[in-house]
């Protein structure tokens, strides 16, 4: 086992920085990693490659945002292509690195999709519309040691735009950002575990 990391924080397959950011403009040591290079701005706190090797160190939080590509109903049509070929139990796979990792307080983020029944249901499921924005698009929360998010500004007005979204070349990347509503509550809100 690698040497602790006392109060320092991993997102795991966070490319954005969404939460990587919130959490350093209020003091905390946080890193990023995805097997991308960021475009959240900051490479200086990214870790460019697979994120694996590092759950076997002593991380203080991990918040995993696993891809859900081969996941989410949303694709529930190509499922069957999917397990056929071995990606969806890749996925699931994947997915479970985080589940049984060591670390005392964890966060696993994903839509709606098969890891409820494969695994078990989310702690929590959120919605853009409790922290700022008007979007609908439920996100469901795995937690470990952790307290649910409590809503921070319910929007009244909303809309589907996101996943109502056209296919286009970006729009999985576009539509699995985090919102920054969400990013700044789960920042202010775990962060007080430790500070």
């Amino acid at each position: 086992m690698a040497r602790p990391i006392k109060n320092k924080v991993l997102v795991a397959c966070e490319k954005s920085q969404a939460v990587t950011i919130e959490m350093r403009k209020i003091g905390i040591e946080v890193y990023s990693c995805d097997i991308e290079p960021c475009s959240g701005r900051y490479p200086e706190w990214h870790i460019q490659g697979d994120v694996i090797p590092l759950l076997k160190q002593e991380w203080y939080i991990i918040i995993a945002f696993p891809p859900c590509t081969h996941l989410a109903v949303s694709g529930a049509k190509w499922f069957k292509e999917k397990q056929k070929d071995g990606r969806q139990q890749r996925a699931i796979d994947f997915f479970m690195q985080f589940v049984n990792c060591k670390c005392k307080r964890m966060a696993i983020e994903n839509p709606i999709g098969i890891m409820s029944t494969i695994w078990r249901k989310p702690d929590q499921i959120i919605q853009p519309w409790q922290f700022g924005h008007g979007e609908t698009k439920a996100t469901c929360l795995w937690l470990k040691n952790l307290p649910l998010l409590k809503p921070t500004n319910i929007v009244n007005d909303r809309n589907h735009s996101i996943w109502k979204m056209p296919p286009s070349k970006d729009r999985g990347e576009i539509r699995s950002k985090t919102f920054s509503g969400i990013a700044k509550a789960m920042a202010e809100q775990w962060s007080k575990e430790f500070i």
